[in-house]
């Protein structure tokens, strides 16, 4: 077949994205963030006439102000963590791919946008788009939303580029090594007694909804990955657990799967468990003084990582009788991650 020629051919775009950041810790920022991502119809799965109201006129109004003197704790002199390594990791990944790719990143949520990524990307004229959500895990609520979005931005262009979705990379061996290579680095530092991945949570009703032909049972049905659970977020979290375990050398008793970040008190609805929080506080009682903590399901450090597993769980474990509870740092723009967010890229 004859090749294209070179002068016709452009760039090929990759579309990083990851949820989200208020522009700022201050509560107007804050309420505008939540505003905008409790809203979502994939985040909070009620009909438009109830979720509306109830979030932007009760939820968000209290929560904001909560939120922001959290979000202080986290801002540093860069900024939101969050922001500023996916910004990282774009400018390492471009550096990576060479000429060739024009990389973009954006925010399901707040700034950067999705739509002003993708308009760079389309200033660019490439010639197709690699969309890479960066959430191993897919979930409705996380992936699903940032492919609704796409979707909707680039179907109103006159012109809609080939678009490749990257849904999920659990079980990724690159991502699998990196995440590995820092709970290594860890645990040549002490000994610890147990491990737990904390993932974070989504409503139980999400995984039904999902559910390939109803394959998913919330059960044992999420102990092997296969066709028809590979979209399973429960059974994506306890894939990633145990390839890390394996990369690790922990033995099943070694190790926890737990969810945190839960909403239940709110929405009086179950949400995948165990939940960390409980988990963590029966564990001195049992003997385990000293855990190594990872949170899979995030790419870089953000509210939930740093703020909640490393500092709110580490204070819960102390009082409940625990020594030490150390939090492995999230990937954020490790070389070793850059380099396999590239393969992921040449494989799509």
């Amino acid at each position: 077949m004859p090749s294209t020629p070179a002068s016709t051919r452009g760039r090929i775009g990759v579309l990083l994205v990851n949820l989200g950041t208020p522009d700022s810790p201050r509560t107007p920022d804050v309420r505008r963030y939540l505003n905008e991502f409790l809203t979502d119809g994939r985040v909070i799965d009620m009909p438009a006439a109830v979720r509306y109201p109830l979030f932007q006129g009760i939820v968000v109004p209290l929560r904001a102000p909560k939120s922001a003197k959290i979000y202080q704790q986290l801002w540093d002199e860069r900024g939101s963590p969050l922001l500023y390594h996916g910004l990282d990791l774009q400018k390492l990944v471009q550096e990576k791919l060479g000429p060739d790719y024009l990389v973009a990143f954006g925010m399901r949520y707040q700034n950067p946008s999705i739509e002003s990524a993708l308009q760079q990307l389309r200033d660019a004229a490439v010639e197709r788009i690699i969309v890479l959500p960066l959430f191993p895990q897919y979930a409705a609520a996380s992936t699903g939303s940032v492919q609704e979005k796409v979707m909707d931005i680039v179907g109103k262009w006159w012109v809609v580029p080939a678009i490749n979705f990257i849904g999920t990379f659990a079980d990724d061996p690159g991502f699998i090594s990196s995440f590995a290579a820092l709970g290594k680095a860890e645990m040549a530092r002490r000994d610890y007694d147990h491990v737990v991945f904390s993932y974070h949570g989504i409503p139980e009703r999400h995984v039904l909804k999902g559910s390939h032909n109803g394959h998913c049972k919330l059960g044992s049905c999420c102990n092997h990955y296969n066709k028809n659970n590979r979209y399973c977020y429960r059974a994506q979290c306890f894939v990633t657990s145990r390839l890390l375990a394996d990369a690790l050398g922990l033995a099943p008793e070694q190790y926890t799967v737990a969810f945190q970040s839960r909403l239940q008190s709110r929405l009086r609805d179950p949400w995948l468990q165990p939940y960390t929080d409980e988990v963590l506080k029966e564990m001195p009682a049992k003997g385990i003084k000293n855990v190594l903590a990872f949170s899979p399901a995030f790419v870089a450090d953000c509210l939930e990582t740093t703020i909640e597993v490393g500092e709110e769980f580490k204070e819960m474990f102390e009082a409940a009788g625990g020594n030490h509870w150390q939090l492995v740092p999230s990937l954020n723009a490790q070389p070793q991650w850059a380099d396999a967010v590239v393969d992921l890229v040449k494989r799509h």
